[in-house]
Parts: structure tokens; C-alpha cells; sequence
């Protein structure tokens, strides 16, 4: 039976060039694509995925690693950074393979024994268990997700750090000097949560700079740890007028919190949310948003994944950088 070495060697092209034709995973020119073809034809060559995986080394597989927690307050934003790894890796012929543990033995078990050509790790810690194992593998592995240490790591995420800082900006630019950043579960600050915590940084220093007075508030996904959030942010700033949203399961929430108080959006107080844009603005009161481009991060995941199998393209980090998105939630703050 012919193998993709045979219809190579009868097209006079490399093993890799015969898998690409025939995955359409990197561009070929239209004359080598036709020896191509016929050299399959005259062969009989029966291209299947396990005769490619075998003859190329390649499965054509990604391994995904999206740990069960990520989804108990983020459901939206892991998902729609799955559905930017999956479209990605279809446009380049590849499928995904899923896990959903967060231990290194799982992340180990994927990469052994050739199942995945590439890994795509999500929900990065800043001190993360996971990391030590990449070294050792012979795959590239990318994180969505940005831990304290990046060396030899490659990783994409959102700028978070920046994030926070273009939040409390566009807070003070409006006269705001009181403001509460309601974050993330008091579990992902705890575990140091890449995300959490660096939205917290930015946000702190960039308050600090313009001199507002702020609180940092951890907040469950709940109506009810929405409602004891804001009640807390209140408490401890005083004449608090601005709030920064980065929950996207406690945004209906906290507005319930801020209605029950008889809080106007934005005549009372102001509300900035970072989240996916579509949450933000499908909510009963639209939130001005900065935009966790989720898909995006996905797609840009695969790409790095797949330049880096191709090529020595040493590991790097891509930031992407935050977008203000204004949608009326936002205005001066009540005169005193």
C-alpha cells in the first residue's frame, strides 16, 4: 500500500510539502499541488490520519487544557476563547483535543506518546504548577494566560495591567476621585489567578497616581456576593461614585445591588465593565466596556502554536492592547 513517502518521492517534494497539499494547512503553488494530485492519483494513495501522523510525525491535533474552575465564574470568556482555538485549528486542518483537569500529571498525559502536535494551556497562574513540565516536552505549548515568570515561556493574553490602568483613567477623566474595582473571586485572588491579579495591579497604581481613593473588592458570581461586594466597596469609600466591573457573572448583579440603593446608572454612580464587549452591552443597563477579546486570544493561541511547529521562532509574550468601548455608563459624578 502507498504511503505519503511514496507519493513524495514521485513528486519530487518533501514528505512536509505532500501533508500540507493535502491539509491545506500552509499555501502551495498551484504546480506543485497538480504533481502532487497526480502522483496520489497514480499511486492509489489513500490519505488518512493516521498514514499522515505516521509519515509526518504529525498527529494534526491541539491539546487544550481548560481547567474545570475557569468555567464556575468565566463560562462566557473560556468559551469563547475555546471557539477561537477551535476555528483557528480547523482553518489550518488541525482538530483540538480537550482536557479539563489542572494538574501537571494531565498536561503530561496529553503531551506523551505523540497524541498532540502543539499544547494551549488556559487559566495560567502567576506561580503555576504546570510550567516546570513544559521544558520537558517536545511540543510547543502556548499560555493564555501571563505568569510571574516568562522565560522560554510563549504566552497571549489581554493587557490586563493596562486594562486596569485605561479603566481608572477613563473614571478620573470623567471627575471621578472615588473609586472600586469589583474583581475577581476572593479563590482567584487567593491562588493568583494571572488575570485577577493584574488587573488589581494596574488599577491600584493607577489610582494612586491620580490620587483617587479606591478599594479593591473581591466578588463572588452570585446576586447575593454581588450585593455584599458593593455594599462593602461603599463601606470602605466613602462618596464612592465610580465602579470597575471585572466579574462577568456578578455585572446583573451588581446593577440589581446599586437599583436596590436607589443608585442611577450613570447619574449616581458610574460603571465600567471589563468583560467580553457582548455581555457588557446585552445587560439591562449597556456598560461602557473594555473588551476581553476572547475569540481573538484563541485564534492568536493556535497561530503562535502553529508558527513555532513550522519554524524556530523563539517563545515570545503577546499583550493585546485594551479597548475602551463607551456606552453611556459613564458620566460626571453627582454634584455634592
Amino acid at each position: 500500500m502507498a504511503t505519503i513517502a511514496d507519493v513524495a518521492r514521485l513528486a519530487g517534494v518533501s514528505v512536509s510539502t505532500v501533508s500540507y497539499a493535502l491539509s491545506g494547512k500552509r499555501p502551495i503553488s498551484a504546480a506543485t499541488r497538480t504533481r502532487v494530485a497526480d502522483a496520489i492519483t497514480q499511486l492509489g494513495f489513500s490519505p488518512h490520519a493516521g498514514a499522515q501522523a505516521l509519515a509526518s510525525n504529525r498527529t494534526h491535533v491541539i491539546g487544550l487544557v481548560v481547567p474545570l474552575r475557569a468555567l464556575e465564574t468565566n463560562s462566557a470568556t473560556v468559551m469563547e476563547v475555546v471557539t477561537g482555538v477551535v476555528t483557528a485549528a480547523r482553518s489550518h486542518g488541525d482538530d483540538v483535543l480537550v482536557i479539563t483537569e489542572d494538574d501537571v500529571e494531565a498536561v503530561h498525559r496529553l503531551a506523551a506518546g505523540s497524541r498532540v502536535d502543539a499544547l494551549v494551556l488556559m487559566d495560567v497562574e502567576r506561580e503555576d504548577p504546570r510550567l516546570d513540565l513544559l521544558a520537558q516536552v517536545r511540543q510547543p505549548a502556548i499560555l493564555v494566560g501571563v505568569p510571574s515568570d516568562t522565560h522560554g515561556l510563549a504566552c497571549v493574553d489581554l493587557d490586563f495591567t493596562a486594562a486596569g490602568q485605561l479603566a481608572v483613567r477613563h473614571l478620573v477623566e470623567h471627575g471621578h476621585t472615588a473609586v472600586a474595582l469589583l474583581g475577581a473571586p476572593e479563590s482567584a485572588v487567593r491562588r493568583s489567578a494571572n488575570y485577577a491579579v493584574r488587573i488589581i495591579d494596574g488599577f491600584r497604581a493607577e489610582a494612586g497616581r491620580a490620587g483617587a481613593r479606591h478599594t479593591v473588592v473581591p466578588c463572588e458570581a452570585s446576586y447575593p456576593g454581588a450585593e455584599a461586594a458593593v455594599d462593602r466597596a461603599f463601606r470602605e469609600v466613602p462618596g464612592l461614585t465610580g465602579i470597575v466591573v471585572h466579574n462577568e457573572a456578578a455585572m446583573p448583579g451588581v446593577l440589581d445591588a446599586l437599583r436596590r440603593r436607589g443608585l442611577a446608572v450613570p447619574a449616581d454612580v458610574s460603571v465600567l465593565a471589563v468583560s467580553p464587549r457582548a455581555l457588557a452591552e446585552h445587560l439591562a443597563v449597556p456598560l461602557s466596556v473594555i473588551d476581553v477579546p476572547s475569540v481573538e486570544l484563541g485564534r492568536t493561541a493556535v497561530a503562535m502554536a502553529v508558527e513555532r511547529e513550522d519554524e524556530d521562532v523563539p517563545p515570545q509574550t503577546r499583550l493585546l492592547p485594551p479597548v475602551l468601548t463607551e456606552h453611556g455608563s459613564c458620566a460626571a459624578p453627582p454634584a455634592t
